[in-house]
């Protein structure tokens, strides 16, 4: 699409927001806005408002969230408030907008993508001064829609709402859910379901795939200002650098090997690692299709439509480089006006990422294990432990969490994981021994481990049961999980149920976009 499209796009989508006419009211102050991302990238976004809901219903407040925002949940809960959070009110202050961004899905570019059931409605700075994305999901359809519905259903909306919540205490970066809100709307998928709009919170939504939109413009500038703005926002030093969107790369690979490396780590896997779903500041954001890896395999696949296994939980660190290969493609004319050294330097830069993410899942495997020193020993420790489970197919997160057990001196628990459970025992006396030489304290070991090995995480089946249970209207097991997974570290009473591996199935576990 040429620059010209572009503007005769967007000037035909203002006429039409325009035709809407008294869709949403203003709503006194209940936020903060100030809106750079409207004000500094006109090019990349569609003024647009929300659908509305017939009957908007308060499902979740984040309360904690709605705090480190600087928000009163008194006033979200109020009717304006719920009809800000279902999109159908337009805050004061907020300049409510559908972005642009292009993407490869499983590979095949799309040129335009964008928002097609979410609007940005604005940017937050809270009481620390930090400036985040206030961003609703499934608020209707917008230009972007292509042949959607613009609609979101409850489940696929509470899902991102938990998942967010149990990274965001795994320590790993991540959009948050800031409410979910029942429309009153049915929504038609294989079946009827209720409709919902998420609002979420990040740190922005801009995307590889919103510079590979402003590339495609084919305007140098747009994306020039793109890149401006996300170094600002994001990595300001880069601005100091002799290169500075070369620096601002650099970062962007740092980041997002650090983050890949984090989900492996707990066994996330995100499920459509398209470059419209990877952001640059280097939190998870779209939850689809997502789950947390039960028995170890690296060939784990829930997504249903992820037929080819691109997605798959062992390639994950193979993906975000070529996601980020594709970033790169648009910055070449900002890093050097001599192509043939642009790529040059953008490759250099790229091919640190196996580094990057090699050290930073390294030191996670080493802490998770209580290993102090990294060397071909501990190495070969980790490597043996991982074949055993995928040969086993043990569970991955019992696994990590029951080997302090172990060193507590009961023995039990790990051994009930494995079919051959003398093959762990022969590994086990080989960590025990490390241990022992690196002079560890097997106790402070244990308690060590217990801080980064989690209990309990999203078990695919406990999230499915809170899902349907909501789904049908009953809300208490949601917020009952939300709240066993705001604490992942620590061991509680009764809770056994949250940390018990899957039960057998008669299928595998599926998942789906919620689109």
């Amino acid at each position: 699409m040429s620059t010209g499209s572009v503007n005769r796009f967007t000037s035909i989508c203002r006429r039409a927001l325009a035709s809407l006419g008294g869709v949403s009211v203003a709503a006194r102050s209940l936020f903060a806005f100030d809106n750079s991302f409207v004000r500094e990238l006109e090019g990349l976004y569609v003024p647009w408002q929300g659908a509305g809901a017939s009957a908007p219903r308060l499902l979740a407040l984040n309360e904690e969230l709605a705090a480190d925002l600087g928000a009163d949940a008194g006033a979200l809960r109020t009717e304006t408030g719920v009809g800000v959070l279902a999109g159908a009110i337009a805050p004061d202050g907020a300049s409510p907008v559908a972005q642009a961004y292009a993407g490869h899905q499983f590979g095949s570019y799309s040129p335009r993508l964008g928002d097609g059931r979410a609007l940005l409605l604005g940017e937050i700075v809270d009481p620390r001064g930090r400036r985040r994305d206030l961003h609703l999901k499934g608020s209707g359809r917008t230009p972007f829609a292509r042949a959607g519905d613009g609609k979101a259903a409850v489940g696929p909306m509470l899902r991102e709402y938990v998942l967010g919540e149990a990274m965001h205490a795994l320590g790993i970066p991540t959009s948050r859910a800031l409410a979910v809100v029942a429309t009153g709307d049915d929504v038609i998928r294989e079946t009827v379901l209720p409709g919902a709009v998420l609002a979420r919170v990040a740190a922005s939504h801009i995307r590889v795939g919103t510079f590979q939109y402003a590339a495609m413009t084919g305007d140098e500038e747009l994306v020039r200002r793109l890149a401006d703005y996300s170094i600002r926002r994001h990595y300001p030093q880069a601005a100091e650098a002799e290169n500075p969107y070369l620096t601002f790369y650099e970062r962007v690979v740092d980041t997002q090997a650090t983050l890949v490396a984090q989900w492996m780590l707990v066994g996330f896997i995100h499920g459509v690692m398209n470059t419209d779903n990877m952001a640059i500041s280097g939190e998870t954001i779209d939850y689809g299709p997502c789950a947390f890896m039960d028995t170890f395999d690296p060939a784990t696949v829930f997504s249903s439509i992820d037929h080819g296994g691109r997605y798959a939980y062992g390639n994950q660190p193979h993906i975000a480089p070529w996601n980020l290969a594709r970033l790169a493609e648009t910055l070449l004319p900002l890093i050097d006006d001599d192509t043939d050294a642009a790529i040059a330097a953008a490759t250099a830069t790229l091919q640190t990422f196996p580094e990057r993410f090699r050290r930073s899942w390294s030191a996670g495997m080493h802490a998770k294990l209580g290993l102090t020193r990294a060397d071909e020993l501990t190495g070969a420790l980790i490597d043996d432990l991982l074949t055993l489970l995928h040969e086993q197919a043990v569970d991955y997160t019992s696994t990590f969490r029951v080997l302090s057990a172990r060193l507590r001196e009961d023995v039990a628990p790990a051994r009930a994981l494995f079919a051959d459970p003398s093959r762990f025992d022969a590994w086990a006396t080989r960590w025990r021994e490390q241990l022992a030489h690196e002079g560890s304290d097997p106790r402070e070991v244990a308690s060590a481990m217990d801080r980064v090995n989690p209990v309990y995480v999203p078990r695919n089946h406990k999230v499915e049961e809170v899902l349907a249970a909501a789904t049908a209207g009953e809300l208490e097991p949601f917020h009952r999980l939300l709240d066993v997974l705001a604490a992942p570290f620590d061991e509680r009473p009764g809770l056994d149920s949250y940390a018990a591996p899957a039960p057998p199935a008669p299928a595998p576990y599926r998942t789906f976009c919620g689109t």
